[in-house]
């Protein structure tokens, strides 16, 4: 059974530092038996990144839609496991007001990092939350899910402007603002014309981002993790996706030379 003092060394050997900018994308399960469960999961990180920041997503894009449009950050539940639902309702966690791809947020800069989310018109839009993510140098931990759960990859779409990965027409959403105001929002959706899932091609980029030294294996309890830098992974998809811009759709595989230096 792992402890909170074990998982924080965990933490410890994978090279992440109390001050760093750590988005988690996660699975509860991959981790095996914690003792206190997923509460002692969220205070390893929250007490080890004691000066930096910790983001966890609180994706809703499951279930908002045009039919279920109103977004209240203060009780839409998240679509991306335990852990983001448990984290986004502890004290001093602040919630960012996208409407289908919210941040959860602790620590240092927490307010700045997510302001103007409730103004975006595309999920990962250069210049939001995901960007700044970048700017501070900050590294992604895949704990226990692999790349299609890498949302950073759409953002470097975004900045690439990848065709054929949103919708023609933006959903009318509601926002539900702090002071209890609703904001109207038009945001354009992911989707694509070959398949209903864009992120699982992510996973062609795996070798590339290991060779490239922009990813390492590791590990968090029993989870078989990667842990990303955000700018690495930045430059070694914009160096694949050069050579063909659409080309994690459009082929099988990713010819090795294209991310050689």
């Amino acid at each position: 059974m792992f402890t909170k003092q074990s998982l924080k060394q965990n933490l410890k050997e994978m090279g992440i530092q109390p001050d760093d900018t750590l988005l988690v994308h996660s699975s509860m399960k991959a981790i095996g038996e914690v003792e206190g469960g997923a509460d002692t999961v969220l205070d390893a990180f929250m007490e080890y990144l004691s000066d930096g920041l910790l983001i966890l997503p609180t994706h809703t894009w499951f279930s908002m839609s045009e039919y279920h449009n109103v977004y209240d950050p203060r009780i839409e539940p998240a679509c991306v496991g335990i852990l983001p639902n448990l984290f986004m309702k502890r004290k001093g966690v602040l919630r960012s007001l996208h409407p289908t791809h919210s941040l959860a947020v602790y620590g240092r800069d927490s307010e700045a990092f997510i302001e103007g989310e409730e103004n975006r018109t595309t999920p990962c839009q250069p210049g939001g939350s995901y960007d700044r993510l970048m700017e501070r140098g900050g590294k992604i931990l895949l704990l226990g899910v692999g790349h299609e759960r890498n949302t950073f990859i759409h953002c470097v779409e975004e900045h690439l402007d990848v065709p054929d990965r949103l919708t023609k027409e933006p959903t009318y959403f509601k926002i539900v603002m702090p002071d209890k105001q609703i904001k109207p929002c038009f945001m354009h959706r992911h989707e694509n014309s070959v398949t209903d899932h864009i992120s699982e091609n992510y996973k062609k980029l795996e070798q590339a981002f290991y060779d490239r030294h922009a990813a390492v294996k590791t590990t968090f309890g029993n989870a078989a993790c990667i842990l990303c830098d955000t700018k690495a992974i930045f430059e070694v998809t914009k160096d694949v996706l050069s050579h063909q811009i659409n080309c994690l759709i459009e082929l099988e595989s990713i010819p090795k030379e294209w991310w050689q230096k």
